[in-house]
């Protein structure tokens, strides 16, 4: 009831205050009601998704994206009712009503089931992981072990993104390496698993993308690539639905990011006049994460042995007017591991200090 409470909202809330609620219960759906707990819609992180895709104001109430006929289930429901229902459409949670539509309850999929809702179909494209860098942001960490090999609890970063990926069937992986190479390789050489690790090395740094080249004839099928220090939680068969459908060249995946300036802002004219002053005003911004989807032919777009970047990939490509599409996630499902604090914090969620 707890949670129920939680995620009952009603329908003046904002789009942005919706997210920051389902980042905060974890779940992926709010029941939109009246003061009276009278259902009017739902709102699912997909709904909010496209949303943003649209460019619509994450200011504007959820009223203006909440599905008004959603599933429901009525008092009395069976318990064969409920799992046919989730199954056949694919519902993690279903509101329970009364004949005059007052919220009473509600049933989440682990309620009946042991292993967690698989929405999607298995997907197995090559995840391209780049391992290379010194990490230089994690001194002294890195001074000792690669930054690829970084513990997070009982496993190193690069093996929960790749968990991550197999989760959905991707079996293929490859990492770009250079800095303590030998230790990655020995890492995952005493390493019992189910996919394949295939190794691609740099002779010198080549910026974020540039050791890709060297797949060029290799990869012939989109595939992901990670920077070696994020993590995304995501829908990896969404992003690639998304991506064919749209028909990008290359499709980012970005988090939404809040900020607020904790002082007072001034806005400034005639060489030094205020203006006007904004006490901590709040952005929103979409920030890349570091994971891309991409065709195969980007690879042979990329320049052999020159340092070049993800942002240099990205820019050429926008100056040739190629597609490159825009998946937004949460901004909890975002973990950035290359930066010391979201290191440090990380490593205590996990209980080690």
């Amino acid at each position: 009831m707890e949670t129920l409470k939680k995620i009952i909202v009603n329908s003046d809330l904002s789009i942005k205050q919706a997210l920051k609620r389902m980042d905060e219960t974890g779940e992926k759906i709010l029941f939109v009601a009246k003061d009276t707990n009278v259902l009017l819609g739902t709102v699912t992180d997909g709904d909010i998704r496209r949303w943003i895709l649209k460019g619509f104001s994450l200011s504007r109430p959820i009223s203006k994206l909440m599905n008004t006929n959603p599933v429901v289930l009525n008092e009395g429901y069976s318990k064969e009712e409920a799992k046919n229902l989730m199954i056949s459409k694919a519902i993690e949670c279903i509101p329970i009503i009364d004949d005059e539509r007052h919220v009473m309850s509600a049933i989440w999929w682990v309620d009946f089931f042991d292993k967690a809702i698989k929405k999607y179909e298995p997907i197995n494209i090559p995840v391209v992981i780049m391992a290379g860098g010194e990490g230089t942001r994690l001194a002294p960490y890195t001074n000792i072990l690669p930054k690829p090999l970084m513990p997070i609890g009982d496993k190193p970063i690069i093996e929960l993104i790749i968990d991550k990926f197999y989760e959905f069937g991707c079996k293929d992986f490859y990492l770009s390496l250079n800095y303590k190479e030998s230790i990655i390789k020995a890492y995952f050489n005493d390493l019992t698993r189910n996919y394949s690790i295939n190794y691609f090395q740099e002779e010198k740094p080549l910026g974020t993308v540039g050791s890709l080249h060297m797949l060029e004839g290799v990869i012939k099928t989109p595939f992901f690539v990670s920077n070696c220090d994020i993590l995304v939680k995501a829908d990896y068969s969404d992003i690639l639905g998304f991506h064919k459908e749209n028909k990008n060249k290359i499709t980012l995946i970005v988090s939404m990011k809040h900020y607020v300036i904790p002082y007072g802002t001034c806005e400034i004219e005639n060489g030094g006049m205020l203006k006007s002053i904004k006490e901590k005003p709040e952005y929103d911004f979409l920030v890349n994460t570091g994971l891309y989807l991409m065709e195969s032919d980007v690879l042979k777009d990329i320049p052999k042995n020159k340092c070049y970047h993800a942002t240099d990939l990205l820019n050429d490509y926008l100056k040739n007017d190629e597609k490159i599409g825009v998946y937004p996630v949460s901004e909890k499902s975002w973990v950035d591991l290359g930066q010391l604090q979201e290191l440090q914090n990380t490593l205590q969620k996990f209980g080690v200090k």
